[in-house]
């Protein structure tokens, strides 16, 4: 990796820059070299995206190693354009370009009239300045109404009005591909742009050069390409010109977390949770149950799989439950805040804008969500083995009923356990030693919702407040 300057060592000029032995490199050049001395260091790429160690990453590194502009195909909430992002860190740290040049020239060899002009004229006393890797990275949303002017460039009136002609290379108004130059340029949702401008980025991808308009101007760039894209829009005929597609070097399919607890790092990692007075703590199988909601929802045939279950609901469900918690805490003045499964209920207004239904109507969203949220409980619950499962339910053949719901202090749980000495050990074991009262009472819910969703106990229920009986009453 290229040895980082500072500010004061930087040259300021075209003479001092060639004297200082400076080496200009190609933008790919620049990747390859940094990435190989991060494999050789043992540095990972990103480490800011989990779960593609074995399987994204490998192959994004083949491809920045071959000089590949890129494509990545995924449904939404897949990291994508947080990988993109990440690309710039490949990038040395210091640029030096033509001081007021639009499209970062290289003082050694200047593409644009404005560039070429000025070194001819200045020659080692051109001025330079430096351009931070930060500020090498462009992108763009595609859409329909993207022009040829956004991308590529136009002429600037203005600039005709003050007395350049239509034919004058200066007259231009560089689109963001040009002033990419030297750096990364990433365009997210490529299908969505018209056919027309597809067109137009041929030559970007290919001959590395733009065309505006009529004018005789070729500036050679120097630029890396990366795209997003997702892969029912991308394989569907006509959505993308197949010149296009073939214009990619690399096509890397991404994907959702395979495992929970990837899915569970993520969200750990990616939640900004709120700052209560008390402490925040979540039991374990509060976060599988948030997460595994996520997994279940991927394999729903009510849910439509082609646009995708983002990993942003899994990041969103687990703020919502633990906001809930903290709203009841602060009405029932617990020390602790502590998610419960009365608390799931909250994920409602958290799912519904990030899922679609493929054979329903999406008033019926509510009752999905529940039997997802159920679903993924009886899942987890499952993992654990319950062997005083038949003296809880025997408890309850005595006439005993225990209410729950999010507007309960923990000092009803314990109350619960007091008079149900069956509940005592399964609810140690699960919440774990030296367990709060908030955790003691959070899982108190769970045992009781697992056993009613293995019928074992039956449950009376009105939204985030339920009554466990005997099956037998």
């Amino acid at each position: 990796m290229s040895t980082p300057i500072t500010p004061s060592e930087l040259p300021t000029t075209l003479g001092a820059l060639r004297t200082s032995n400076y080496q200009a490199k190609s933008v790919r050049e620049e990747i390859r070299q940094n990435l190989e001395a991060r494999l050789a260091d043992g540095i990972a790429l990103t480490a800011s995206v989990l779960g593609y160690e074995d399987t994204v990453l490998p192959q994004l590194e083949t491809a920045l190693l071959a000089g590949h502009d890129i494509i990545l195909l995924g449904e939404r909430g897949q990291a994508k354009t947080r990988i993109i992002r990440s690309l710039v860190e490949l990038l040395d740290e210091w640029l030096p370009i033509v001081a007021g040049s639009d499209v970062r020239d290289d003082p050694f060899a200047p593409i644009s009239a404005f560039g070429i002009d000025l070194v001819a004229e200045k020659g080692d006393d051109t001025p330079i300045t430096w351009v931070h890797r930060s500020h090498r990275f462009a992108e763009k949303l595609a859409s329909p109404d993207t022009s040829m002017a956004d991308l590529i460039g136009e002429v600037d009136p203005i600039k005709v009005a003050g007395g350049l002609y239509l034919d004058d290379p200066k007259a231009l108004s560089y689109g963001l591909v040009p002033k990419s130059n030297r750096g990364i340029f990433a365009i997210n949702e490529l299908p969505d742009l018209s056919e027309r401008i597809q067109v137009g980025l041929l030559n970007v991808l290919e001959e590395r050069d733009v065309q505006i308009r009529g004018h005789l101007v070729r500036l050679d760039l120097d630029v890396m390409v990366v795209a997003t894209a997702n892969p029912e829009d991308y394989t569907n005929r006509g959505r993308l010109i197949t010149p296009l597609k073939d214009r990619f070097g690399s096509q890397i399919r991404t994907h959702y977390p395979f495992e929970v607890s990837t899915e569970i790092e993520i969200m750990h990692q990616e939640a900004h949770l709120p700052v209560a007075s008390v402490p925040i703590v979540v039991p374990w199988f509060i976060d599988d149950i948030v997460a595994r909601v996520s997994h279940v929802a991927r394999r729903s045939h009510v849910i439509s799989q082609s646009s995708g279950v983002s990993v942003r609901l899994s990041i969103a469900n687990f703020e919502t439950v633990v906001a809930n918690a903290l709203r009841r805490t602060l009405r029932t003045h617990d020390t602790m805040v502590v998610p419960r499964v009365s608390d799931l209920s909250a994920m409602v207004q958290s799912t519904q804008g990030k899922i679609e239904f493929d054979t329903m109507d999406d008033s019926d969203a509510d009752q999905v969500i529940a039997a997802l949220v159920s679903l993924a409980v009886r899942q987890c619950f499952a993992e654990v083995l319950l062997e005083e499962a038949s003296e809880i339910v025997d408890a309850f053949n005595s006439e005993a009923i225990v209410h729950t719901g999010d507007d309960l202090p923990d000092a009803n749980y314990l109350e619960v356990l007091a008079a149900m000495p069956a509940l005592e050990s399964p609810v140690e074991r699960i919440a774990g030693p030296g367990a709060s009262d908030g955790e003691k009472a959070a899982a108190v819910e769970f045992v009781l919702e697992g056993l009613y969703l293995t019928k074992r106990l039956a449950k009376d229920a009105s939204g985030a407040r339920a009554l466990y009986r005997s099956r037998n009453r």
